[in-house]
């Protein structure tokens, strides 16, 4: 496939548009870098003044440079421990803020009756805020153990799994899409990171945001300027 500039700062490959959202029924949306502006797990760590440690590990992950993210998480999220609760709702309310353009999308694709979804390699922490917030349909993450009000610096198990990596998330997606009734093209998957490749190549509309060039090189619209609403542009108005 060869991209193509549709408009400033907006790429396609192996699409037509103008395409009709309403032949879509679920949109998957990445959290981290994506739905919100910061990368959560770092800004919990600069409070503990180790943002640098994780955030060299997240980036590393995200470029694909270290391919086993489950083991990278839990490198990161053993750094966080000792942090608080108190701790976690100040990153939240000072340091995680919704993406441009973000609201309008959502609300764009609620108008035209799609499912959102929200599957993230963060924390519930942040998505089940994250989910209610923006009235999003249904979320999966991982959860930070805590004890005493302070996190472990471990993660719990949960009935799906362990940890939200790029396979969960791709298994996660398409489970959704089969109770739905509904098949993998009438899906779409926003994402930036290596991690959401998986579930970006295995629906029929995949949008890379910002992203890393590994996954702009293989979704089929990569918004590369302005905000999440662009993708609106690739529909019928």
């Amino acid at each position: 496939m060869s991209k193509q500039e549709w408009a400033p700062g907006l790429e396609i490959q192996g699409i037509a548009p103008p395409l009709a959202l309403q032949d879509f029924r679920l949109i998957a949306f990445d959290m981290d870098s994506t739905l919100v502006t910061s990368e959560c797990v770092d800004e919990i760590a600069d409070v503990v003044g180790k943002k640098a440690e994780v955030a060299a590990i997240t980036e590393a992950a995200m470029q694909g440079i270290i391919t086993d993210y489950k083991e990278s998480l839990r490198q990161r999220v053993a750094l966080l421990q000792g942090v608080t609760l108190a701790q976690l709702e100040q990153v939240y309310a000072e340091r995680v803020a919704l993406t441009p353009g973000a609201e309008q999308l959502v609300q764009a694709c609620q108008r035209a009756g799609l499912k959102t979804m929200l599957v993230s390699g963060g924390f519930t922490f942040f998505t089940d805020r994250i989910k209610q917030r923006l009235t999003l349909d249904f979320a999966r993450s991982n959860q930070l153990e805590v004890q005493d009000g302070v996190l472990t610096g471990r993660m719990l198990d949960q009935s799906w799994g362990d940890i939200c990596d790029g396979e969960e998330k791709r298994r996660a997606v398409l489970d959704l899409a089969s109770l739905m009734g509904i098949s993998p093209e009438q899906v779409i998957a926003v994402g930036d990171g290596a991690n959401d490749i998986p579930m970006m190549q295995a629906v029929g509309l995949s949008v890379a945001f910002h992203a890393k060039p590994r996954v702009r090189a293989q979704a089929k619209v990569a918004i590369n300027q302005g905000g999440l609403e662009r993708l609106l542009e690739v529909f019928k108005a």
